[in-house]
């Protein structure tokens, strides 16, 4: 009884469904479509039918000539096929904008077995590929090709560090990394302990510039209960909760100078005592040290004791300034704008050549923590698919003396014939060009402003005729 009258319900069947329906006869004329198509694409149902499925855009439909009956005919490729199972496609939305989708199709074919139409069924995917998107955005962030341990670069002295890094993991010596503010110490701390044998026990972190002389001790080594007003309980102390693994004393230079005894007899005798208590307390930790100070400098002038400098100081590690290796900013420079993109949702996607440029000259007296403000800053005004040199805030800020001298001794020898030359020959790729000439990105945008070289379709001079 109720197949007698299945036509009638034809229309609420499909019109329940999530996925497309579409029916076109042999001409790809739309005959029918469902409501969950006209949602998908925007078109109601009088704007689809009567008119061919090209109106839907789709990208991998391929119309073929036909000489049926006499004369040519345009005809979708699934009456060539018969058949299209699971094919990702792109269809144009009436606003547009593009949907992403998966698509089934089969030919219709009537009682005589000729056929008389086809039948697709559209399952928007378009959800499903943005989270593929942040997927393959996560794994770019979490393990980049041009990173160690997530410190981004791969230029000759960063190179160098790793190595350093590397190496000096499998020691138990102390370690001491030097490197001004910004410049990533804590993650050269974080790839040492990753690295070494005691990985696998804790990584007790502790900040001496942050923490009062009292406060610092009670940290370090720990409290009975009534040492002081407030202790009203034992607590342990960070060398004991590093015990097996590492202890990395960031900012050691800002350590008071009575704090630095007990400190020095902590890593000679390799025990301590909590405060309130005089029961030595074995403990077992590699000491991992930090500083952007000049640590020699503040022994000559009496503000850190020799003693204790030459017990840390046993495997010094010297992390450069990101005005030293300029070579890393692109790479830094696409690594935090995916970072803030996917935090902020924007769909910022680069920058352009000349903010680029920009930022590669410029000196970064804050280094990666610097760019990464600047970089934040731009996300916030720029409205554009790519940064330009107006979405940045000032860089001029004054650059430290030793930069100063750097700029200075830029190299300007080359001969300018010889440096057209090479550009000619590369096409005008300055990332080529810099490659056969051994020399870094900015330093060959110097020469070319020194040179007053300009590079468009094709090489030429300002001066030229």
């Amino acid at each position: 009884m109720f197949n007698n009258h299945l036509g009638q319900y034809w229309e609420t069947i499909v019109d329940t469904m999530t996925d497309g329906v579409i029916v076109v006869d042999r001409n790809c004329t739309i005959l029918k479509s469902n409501r969950a198509l006209e949602e998908m694409t925007g078109y109601d149902k009088q704007a689809l039918v009567g008119q061919p499925c090209a109106i839907l855009g789709c990208n991998v439909c391929v119309s073929v000539d036909s000489n049926a009956d006499g004369g040519r005919q345009r005809r979708c490729d699934l009456f060539a096929s018969g058949t299209v199972v699971k094919r990702r496609c792109r269809l144009r939305r009436k606003d547009g904008a593009t949907l992403h989708v998966l698509k089934n199709a089969a030919i219709l074919k009537d009682g005589s077995g000729n056929t008389v139409g086809g039948v697709e069924t559209i399952t928007d995917i378009t959800d499903l590929l943005e989270k593929e998107k942040v997927i393959r955005e996560l794994k770019h962030l979490l393990s980049p090709r041009e990173s160690f341990e997530g410190i981004i670069g791969k230029s000759g002295k960063m190179t160098a560090v790793f190595e350093l890094i590397r190496n000096a993991a499998e020691s138990d010596a102390p370690i001491i990394i030097y490197g001004e503010s910004g410049t990533g110490k804590e993650l050269a701390a974080n790839a040492i302990h990753h690295l070494g044998r005691r990985s696998k026990r804790a990584l007790v972190k502790v900040s001496c510039a942050a923490l009062s002389e009292s406060l610092l001790e009670s940290e370090m080594f720990g409290h009975v209960k009534g040492a002081f007003t407030g202790a009203d309980r034992d607590r342990k102390g960070r060398f004991e909760a590093a015990h097996g693994g590492d202890l990395f004393l960031d900012e050691i230079g800002d350590i008071p100078l009575a704090m630095q005894i007990k400190l020095l007899r902590a890593l000679q005798e390799k025990e301590i005592e909590r405060v309130g208590e005089q029961t030595p307390i074995p403990v077992d930790v590699r000491i991992i040290a930090a500083t952007h100070r000049d640590l020699a400098a503040l022994c000559r002038e009496g503000r850190f004791r020799e003693d204790l400098f030459y017990r840390l100081n046993v495997i010094p590690i010297r992390l450069p300034p990101l005005r030293e290796r300029p070579e890393d900013i692109p790479l830094l420079v696409d690594h935090f704008i995916r970072t803030i993109r996917m935090r902020t949702e924007k769909k910022i996607q680069g920058v352009t050549e000349q903010a680029m440029e920009t930022l590669i000259s410029a000196p970064w007296p804050g280094n990666i923590r610097e760019l990464i403000n600047v970089l934040e800053y731009a996300f916030v005004v720029c409205q554009d698919d790519l940064i330009s040199s107006q979405h940045l805030p000032s860089l001029k800020a004054e650059a430290p003396r030793q930069h100063q001298r750097r700029q200075e001794r830029a190299p300007d020898r080359m001969r300018r014939e010889e440096l057209i030359g090479i550009l000619q020959e590369t096409g005008g790729n300055r990332q080529e060009a810099a490659r056969r000439l051994g020399i870094s990105r900015v330093t060959l945008w110097k020469l070319l402003k020194s040179h007053d070289i300009r590079i468009e379709s094709r090489i030429r001079s300002a001066i030229d005729p």
